[in-house]
């Protein structure tokens, strides 16, 4: 096995969003880093590619402006239900729809013009000794580092190797994402519940609309395929039958991910600092996730700096503050992210639900609050 001797002071695990904001952020201050990603970019993934504008101080701040490679700019939240109820409201921050193929790949060539070192190539083990990493992968053989982020997404065999405690928990979930051309607002950013889950739906910068949507694996396994699963549950919501049918497919095939798990995560596990969907996901229909990505990278990159400055003492002290930072940041969205979920995902409670929204129209962008930071402020960098 090739051993890379040189002790790199970060190596990243994980080249999405809140991988490369973490390798932009570090290298802005001299900071050497490494982003190990298995895939290659540009690359389409399953999301709902909507991003709250509450990141958009810091991405400028990284150098990235997503209104110049044509993302949209969206103000309004549509919700809807099977019975064609229907509530339109004002999002309190706004957002803009962007694909992570164009996102991610920005940043990507972003972090290699600041001198970030991106391998791709596969993590199979991470270990701690001595007060310094060892990072096993697939080809490349052993790196060693001073610190380790943890950016790789949702799952992955890294978190059984950890023995992460989210692991050993039922991951019920399956996603489904595609793009199509249509007629849809390109303000707009809507959610159309359906029996056993929910469809958002959102224009992307080549005006496309990224369709994506989640369900039960258990309610989707009942149907003979994805065809099947589709015309006879979510055509049941009269607004998602009318997308799918007057639309044209964009994809060859929609893109899937399984074994989705909201359950709870640590921010730190065996010192790893852990990022984005690493540390913690919220519910997609709560549309922050991507913003929650960047954030992280923020706050870990923030504090990283803080202990190379030598301000941060010691590894311990540096773990403390993240875990602490980002339980202070994310741990109440992800609770109401996950309390609004359980509640759609009771078909007759959600008429029940918009009736009252509809009652009460300040109700909708006061839980849109909760699930949502305020605007990063620029001496926050």
């Amino acid at each position: 096995m090739k051993t890379n001797q040189k002790i790199i002071d970060v190596i990243i695990v994980g080249g999405g969003l809140a991988g490369l904001t973490n390798a932009i952020h570090l290298s802005k201050f001299g900071i050497g880093v490494l982003v190990i990603e298995k895939n290659s970019y540009p690359k389409h993934k399953v999301c709902g590619e909507y991003v709250s504008n509450e990141v958009l101080p810091y991405l400028n701040y990284l150098g990235l402006d997503p209104f110049i490679f044509g993302a949209k700019k969206i103000d309004t939240f549509l919700l809807s239900t099977p019975k064609n109820k229907m509530i339109k409201t004002e999002l309190p921050l706004g957002g803009f729809g962007i694909s992570r193929f164009t996102l991610d790949y920005e940043l990507y060539k972003l972090a290699l013009s600041n001198g970030v070192v991106i391998l791709q190539d596969s993590v199979i083990n991470i270990q701690f000794s001595e007060d310094q990493f060892e990072i096993t992968t697939k080809n490349e053989g052993v790196f060693k580092a001073t610190i380790v982020i943890g950016a790789y997404g949702k799952r992955s065999a890294i978190d059984i190797k950890l023995d992460r405690n989210f692991i050993k928990n039922d991951a019920p979930f399956l996603a489904v994402k595609t793009h199509v051309t249509g007629v849809f607002p390109e303000n707009v950013v809507a959610l159309h519940n359906f029996k056993g889950g929910y469809c958002g739906l959102s224009k992307v910068e080549d005006d496309s609309i990224n369709v994506c949507y989640i369900t039960n694996f258990k309610s989707f396994k009942k149907y003979k395929n994805m065809e099947d699963f589709q015309e006879n549950v979510l055509y049941q919501n009269p607004n998602l039958k009318e997308i799918f049918e007057n639309s044209i497919d964009v994809f060859p095939k929609p893109l899937t991910i399984s074994q989705i798990s909201f359950a709870d995560k640590s921010p730190v596990e065996n010192h790893i600092l852990m990022c984005g969907d690493t540390a913690g996901m919220i519910h997609p229909l709560c549309g922050n996730g991507m913003s929650m990505a960047i954030r992280s990278g923020q706050l870990a990159s923030q504090l990283i700096i803080s202990y190379f400055n030598g301000k941060i003492k010691s590894r311990l002290e540096l773990e403390a503050i993240y875990k602490k930072s980002w339980n202070s940041e994310f741990k109440f969205r992800l609770k109401v992210g996950r309390i609004v979920a359980s509640l759609f995902k009771k078909y007759n409670f959600s008429e029940l639900m918009m009736s009252a929204l509809k009652s009460f129209p300040k109700l909708l962008p006061f839980i849109i609050k909760q699930t949502h930071g305020k605007p990063i402020k620029i001496n926050e960098f």
